[in-house]
């Protein structure tokens, strides 16, 4: 299990709408979300979604979480992980998530990323203590790695090294998913950052 290093505080910069879905025209195709156990890149991880699809999982006409009125919100910052890779030390940013009767909305926001690098960010089942995470939130267990069965974001970085994206499921995740975990696309078993995510004090915006 690898340990969380604390992040120097940045605030998080919105990055444009183009930014955030402008698809890179690559071919590598993605691999699990690992959990530190190094992972063969094969056609058939994540259902061979590729980097551009990746980076196309993001809403950005979508309510931010944060926004999101009469829902249960809760909200983490990010904290480095020992699996970040090189370079990584000015990463910082936050996740949301807000749950009402419609289901659930989930936003991150960024900055000290690599200009142009597309990242991935997924709930996931454990809080970051526990295996960084551990395994991704499924609604259904053993089904679909892919959404709406898992809840999957992706953006790609400005070139001020910033990046957000917004997410939304027809489904509330309930407390089955008290993390959210980032990494560069091209590198899964390199997870970047983990939010623990905690209600706020009054829990319902």
């Amino acid at each position: 299990m690898s340990r969380m290093r604390a992040l120097r505080p940045r605030p998080a910069r919105p990055a444009s709408g183009a930014a955030l879905v402008g698809a890179l025209a690559l071919t590598t195709v993605l691999a699990g979300c690992g959990g530190g156990e190094p992972e063969e890149e094969s056609s058939g991880g994540m259902d061979g979604m590729s980097m551009e699809q990746m980076a196309s999982m993001n809403e950005p006409d979508a309510t931010p979480a944060d926004e999101v009125r009469q829902a249960d919100l809760a909200a983490g910052e990010f904290q480095l992980l020992d699996t970040a890779p090189p370079g990584s030390d000015d990463v910082a940013g936050t996740a949301w998530v807000a749950q009402n009767k419609k289901g659930t909305t989930v936003t991150v926001r960024l900055t000290g990323l690599e200009p142009g690098e597309v990242y991935a960010a997924h709930l996931h089942a454990e809080t970051c203590e526990t295996d960084d995470g551990g395994p991704h939130f499924a609604f259904e267990e053993g089904g679909p790695e892919v959404p709406p069965n898992e809840v999957h974001l992706g953006f790609t970085a400005d070139d001020d090294g910033t990046g957000e994206a917004t997410v939304t499921n027809d489904r509330e995740v309930g407390d089955g998913a008290p993390a959210v975990v980032v990494h560069p696309a091209d590198a899964q078993d390199n997870r970047l950052a983990c939010a623990d995510l905690q209600s706020g004090p009054g829990g319902r915006r």
